[in-house]
């Protein structure tokens, strides 16, 4: 089907605690676009670009590029997802988040166009519904073990406590929540690069006995020699997110054995193309993956999800959870029920716009004139 019309729709969400951080920065909006495309029989694809600044994508260079590439859209057949891809690459280096916006408008009007769900361009589904990993904010120990029981209360199996760099508070945080959510909750903790290499290890070991399992992204992304010490003397697995930022990136991290796990994110990695790449390359040099946080609204959520349901290998719960901190979510279609998602049996992703969209749309360029 030709791509008849394209547009780039505001969609900045409030985070609805406005103290929410994490060790590289506090974020009170998260700020993003969404790509519509629209075919010549008026059949709708849409696709979320996140302007993520600690990935190299802030909301008005994100902006100025996508306004770039919709330019070489128009006019194209929306089937043609490689080539199309393969244009804005030979475009544009780099602006990852900005090619998977187009990517999953592309994959999402060619499922709708085809009435299959999104998971059949996939090979199929393996699973309906996944288990939700929910993220704790930085915060002090005591106050994070009580948010830590309030998602326990509402179903949620699955927590990722965030760390800061200080080997003795952080593991207070975590002894604070294990002792708050008892002995059956599965915990990881994230530093998002915050700690040097041998002090990682020094706080692996302080809450390995506190069954923490995975231990994400301790390290400077572009270190990988830290990295790499760190998950050969960690007693836990060491995870790669910021790290894997590219395939490219992925290859070499499971090439050499860098980590012992990958968090696989679609707007970091250019689309769901890619991510199944990546996912295939883990698969390849056995190294276990997941997907990561997938912040922002309900539509980026439900199009990992299908992705996920089609991956023969989950190796931990995916972060499928994070709109419900977000308000002024311009989609709907996924909801978080007693720590689960399940996959939409309709076409596409199962996500669209909401009715009120445009109340949604306004409210957003409000948002971003005044932070």
């Amino acid at each position: 089907m030709k791509i008849q019309k394209v547009a780039v729709l505001p969609c900045h969400m409030p985070q609805s605690d406005p103290k929410w951080r994490f060790s590289i920065h506090a974020n009170r909006v998260s700020k993003g676009w969404l790509v519509e495309l629209i075919g010549a029989d008026g059949t709708t694809g849409y696709g979320y670009a996140s302007a993520t600044r600690h990935m190299g994508a802030n909301s008005e260079g994100l902006k100025g590029t996508l306004d770039e590439f919709v330019k070489l859209l128009v006019g194209r057949e929306s089937s043609d997802i490689e080539d199309i891809l393969v244009t804005l690459d030979h475009h544009l280096k780099g602006m990852n988040q900005a090619k998977a916006a187009i990517d999953c408008a592309l994959h999402e009007l060619n499922a709708r166009a085809l009435n299959v769900p999104l998971y059949q361009l996939f090979g199929g589904k393996r699973r309906e519904q996944l288990p939700v990993m929910r993220v704790l904010s930085l915060k002090a120990p005591e106050e994070m073990a009580r948010k830590g029981l309030e998602l326990v209360a509402a179903g949620y199996t699955h927590i990722k406590i965030k760390v800061e760099g200080d080997v003795t508070l952080d593991a207070a945080r975590v002894k604070a929540i294990r002792k708050a959510v008892g002995s059956q909750i599965r915990l990881i903790i994230d530093a998002n690069q915050a700690f040097k290499p041998k002090e990682a290890i020094l706080l692996a070991q302080k809450v390995v006995d506190d069954g923490v399992e995975i231990f994400e992204q301790p390290c400077k992304s572009d270190d990988y020699a830290g990295l790499k010490l760190v998950t050969q003397n960690s007693p836990i697995a060491i995870e790669a997110d910021e790290s894997a930022g590219s395939v490219h990136e992925v290859m070499q991290l499971v090439a050499h054995r860098i980590v012992d796990m990958v968090s696989l994110k679609v707007p970091k990695l250019g689309g769901l193309r890619n991510t199944l790449a990546a996912a295939r390359i883990c698969e390849a040099g056995d190294i276990p993956y997941r997907l990561g946080a997938h912040v922002g609204p309900r539509l980026l959520t439900a199009q990992a999800m299908h992705l996920a349901a089609s991956l023969p290998h989950l190796s931990f719960a995916c972060e499928f959870g994070e709109f419900v901190r977000l308000e002024n979510d311009i989609t709907e279609g996924v909801e978080n029920i007693n720590g689960f998602v399940t996959l939409s049996q309709k076409s596409g992703s199962g996500a669209s716009l909401r009715a009120d969209a445009a109340a949604h749309i306004a409210a957003a360029e409000r948002i971003l004139a005044t932070v």
